[in-house]
């Protein structure tokens, strides 16, 4: 990346509002979820309904902009694609049985998890200091689980799942990066994942009120705004520099759930969220120091 085309400052405020918008959308699957609008839908079609709206967003975007697209990897999008509408899915369970702070602090585990699954599919070396990161990251992730707390464990279960899915797609988005442009990987992936998510939503599918049709577009849009940030922030300034950024969801996740549903995250939370970011600090930090060198 040439000097010129970096501007630090701007990717850091395009990553912080893309985790602001991707907070968002757990905010309302968890008020559909819960019924708080309404009769409780179903996390598949909370997620059908994430889909279909983004999809809509970027075709009318592709429409105006009419972009050029090459060829396109078909069998690394469907894995792809099957994975993020995975996680998607079961992150937006996660939120109507545990408090959005804890959903996405299990979130933050998918590097880790991306971390592992490259030692066998890419055949990378993972050093002392990964691995100990990785500890501390499951630790937290642990303390978050609350052994033996009912519900709330299976929540946080729920949600290390959905972790262990956006880690595999990591190593799919890896082996994308460079073979297409950034457009036409974000639009093929929400057209896969919405026929993914169209035929998976025919066994649950209920009529949703008008305000839950907004709240649907509402979490299409807010997603579609997030990648789109979050793409233009790595194009302005190195991905080492602009991904601890996207921590500051837990900051909003938490503010929403206050505002909206009056939950605080209590020591436990803060304790296993504290050993999740640091191991990011970590990580953020090693690979700094590694690109440098």
């Amino acid at each position: 990346m040439s000097e010129t085309s970096q501007n630090p400052a701007l990717a850091a405020i395009l990553t912080i509002a893309a985790s602001g918008f991707a907070a968002g959308t757990t905010l309302l699957a968890k008020a559909l979820g819960t019924g708080a609008l309404g009769t409780p839908l179903h996390a598949l079609q909370i997620s059908h309904g994430r889909f279909l709206f983004a999809f809509l967003g970027f075709a009318i975007a592709a429409l105006i902009l009419r972009p050029k697209f090459t060829k396109p990897h078909l069998g690394l999008h469907i894995g792809r694609s099957s994975l993020g509408w995975g996680g998607v899915t079961l992150m937006f369970a996660a939120a109507s049985f545990i408090p959005l702070a804890d959903a996405t602090a299990i979130s933050f585990l998918n590097p880790v998890f991306g971390m592992l699954f490259a030692i066998p599919f890419l055949g990378e070396r993972i050093g002392p200091w990964r691995w100990g990161s990785a500890a501390i990251a499951l630790l937290g992730a642990l303390i978050l689980m609350r052994p033996g707390a009912g519900a709330l464990q299976f929540g946080a279960l729920i949600a290390l799942t959905a972790a262990l899915c956006m880690g595999a797609e990591l190593i799919f988005i890896k082996l994308l990066s460079g073979r297409e442009k950034p457009f036409q990987v974000l639009i093929s992936n929400n057209a896969i994942g919405l026929v993914i998510a169209t035929v998976a939503v025919l066994f649950v599918w209920q009529s949703p009120a008008p305000l839950q049709w907004l709240a649907l577009a509402g979490i299409g849009a807010l997603m579609a705004m997030a990648q789109t940030c979050f793409i233009n922030a790595v194009r302005l300034a190195d991905a080492s520099f602009v991904s601890p950024f996207f921590y500051c969801a837990l900051a909003f996740a938490t503010l929403y759930d206050a505002v909206v549903f009056s939950v605080l995250p209590d020591w436990t939370s803060w304790c296993g969220a504290a050993l999740i970011l640091a191991s990011a600090a970590i990580l953020a930090w090693r690979e700094t120091r590694n690109r440098r060198a």
